[in-house]
């Protein structure tokens, strides 16, 4: 069978990502992919398709929203725009408002020189990838645009926030107060900056929130679930009782203890699912990566939570928990998947999961977390001439059976090729710091060399 996902042309693990003004991320291109979505979604019965568009803070979201507009209105589609909204808002929004599709424009934790598109479907999840052909093979055909009865219309949600604070604090038992507890939120300059301190505050938290005053330029900008510093010294001077952190489009989630350590994605996973098993909930297992740490695989294992990787990507991670029929998954950058009480990964509801946690044992995180034994891990990026000949150059084989040897099973080794730069990860992991660092060097210089 022939690998589609090799074929496409724009769309990506996660949507269609790039430098803005550099094609694809163009407001011509972005035009046509609002065209070519709405013929997809429009309706064969000439009934009005809906779909609604959100975007995080970036100043290039304003240029795209307007471009996706004109592209679905030719198409003969209505459109509800959202204005600056979390991703899994959108998410949780197009399902509600019965919509066929739901647009985000953001980059996620990237820059603001970069930008992209996210699409979901009717259902709040990610889209197949036959609707991701489908609009790919109508962005090869001419703009065409419906009669003039047919145009379609745009409005705008302006309750959108009020709604989406409220299906937050859902998905945690109405008895959970957080009342006593004092917070540090960092919003990353994103797209939660009105919206995440909001749901804390009103489940009666004390929150002190940074990251929270979006310019246009200054999203994940020294800020964010990708640079904690900040976090760290808000938590350490304010004495809260946790930090929380997110990303530009609020799908992700790092975290920070009142010592000011900080929480990684495997370590949220672990609180979270270990509390479920507490609560005999039944949730199947967990789905970490092919990155995942080890101590998280172990954790769970001797909890007799039943663990799996799947590939890197909250979409392969996403289609590994459907195929288990598991609830619970996600990656280290903080990407955390609540199926039973989420369609996709939500920072805040992430966040929400782990304090219901530390409030129904009435222990603080940094107890919950230091259950899992995180192992050390050492990457180091290898430039190669030819990817493919991992599998092929016995040294390498020989090398990777070696260091295998030498950590038994408190040990794993990767070597992972990226899939857009001519270079190979090399990860080891282990108990002893000192000999993961050698040994991932000594089989660095192995792949250095026959690869």
């Amino acid at each position: 069978m022939k690998n589609r996902k090799a074929e496409k042309k724009y769309f990506g693990t996660d949507g269609i990502r790039g430098r803005v003004g550099e094609h694809p991320i163009t407001p011509d291109f972005m035009l046509k992919l609002g065209w070519a979505a709405g013929k997809v979604f429009a309706k064969s019965d000439r009934a009005r398709s809906k779909i609604l568009i959100g975007k995080d803070t970036r100043i290039s979201g304003y240029m795209f929203e307007a471009a996706l507009e004109a592209g679905l209105t030719a198409a003969g589609v209505d459109i509800n725009l959202l204005g600056p909204m979390p991703t899994p808002a959108v998410a949780y929004l197009t399902r509600t408002f019965h919509a066929q599709a739901g647009i985000v424009i953001s980059a996620s934790h990237n820059a603001f020189e970069d930008n992209g598109i996210k699409f979901f479907s009717g259902d709040g999840s990610k889209l197949p990838d036959e609707l991701e052909f489908a609009i790919e093979e109508y962005l090869e055909r001419p703009i065409t645009t419906v009669e003039s009865q047919l145009i379609g219309k745009a409005s705008r949600i302006t309750d959108a926030s009020g709604r989406y604070i409220e299906y937050c604090k859902g998905t945690v038992p109405s008895e959970m107060k957080l009342a006593g507890l004092k917070l540090v939120v960092d919003c990353a300059n994103g797209s939660t900056y009105h919206i995440a301190s909001n749901v804390f505050r009103e489940l009666g938290a004390t929150v002190k929130t940074i990251g929270a005053s979006p310019n246009g330029l200054n999203i994940n900008d020294q800020c964010g679930s990708t640079c904690t510093e900040a976090l760290v010294r808000e938590v350490l001077a304010e004495k809260a009782d946790l930090g929380v952190a997110f990303d530009g489009d609020g799908d992700r989630l790092i975290m920070v203890d009142h010592v000011g350590n900080v929480v990684d994605g495997d370590e949220i996973l672990y609180v979270i699912a270990r509390d479920k098993r507490r609560r005999n909930v039944d949730f199947g297992g967990v789905i970490g990566t092919l990155m995942s740490n080890l101590g998280l695989q172990l954790g769970l294992e001797a909890l007799d939570i039943p663990f799996a990787r799947a590939d890197v990507g909250d979409r392969y991670v996403m289609a590994e928990l459907h195929q288990r029929e598991w609830a619970l998954g996600g990656e280290s950058s903080g990407h955390i998947i609540c199926l039973d009480v989420s369609t996709t990964g939500d920072g805040i509801v992430s966040a929400l999961q782990t304090l219901y946690a530390m409030i129904s044992t009435g222990s603080s995180l940094h107890d919950l977390r230091s259950k899992m034994l995180k192992y050390p891990q050492t990457m180091i990026n290898v430039k190669v001439t030819d990817k493919k000949r991992l599998d092929s150059a016995p040294a390498i084989r020989e090398a990777v059976a070696a260091v295998e040897a030498t950590l038994g099973r408190k040990g794993r080794v990767l070597l992972r090729p990226s899939g857009t730069e001519p270079v190979v990860r090399v990860m080891v992991e282990g108990e002893d710091a000192a000999l993961v660092r050698r040994l991932a060097e000594e089989l660095a210089e192995q792949v250095r060399l026959h690869a």
